[in-house]
């Protein structure tokens, strides 16, 4: 069975400090922007199932990541085309949402 065969898929994910978008986002209390925690969930889905995101059908930031954090991406197929995709740090949801796949 290969990973693509599974429902599931959990990848760590961090941002190191040195990250140059902490830079301007935001000086003095720097947080992972939302469109790098979206574009790490449209990689992961590439490297699990081999397919591009169409759409971010919906997304809910409940928590900022901050730089250095270890925190968990994991994505479920819900559907022909859609995958429920969530980030943790520890117990804590920061955002969960839905991808639509070409």
């Amino acid at each position: 069975m290969t990973e693509s065969d599974h429902a599931s898929c959990v990848r760590p994910l961090r941002f190191a400090g040195a990250h140059p978008s902490f830079a301007g986002h935001f000086p003095g209390r720097p947080i992972v922007a939302g469109v790098l925690l979206l574009e790490a969930a449209a990689e992961a889905l590439r490297a699990w199932r081999g397919l591009a995101v169409r759409q971010v059908v919906d997304a809910k930031f409940v928590a900022p990541l901050l730089p250095d954090e270890d925190a968990e991406l994991e994505l479920v197929a819900s559907g022909d085309s859609r995958f429920r995709f969530t980030v943790r740090r520890g117990g804590d949801t920061l955002l969960r949402g839905t991808l639509e796949a070409a």
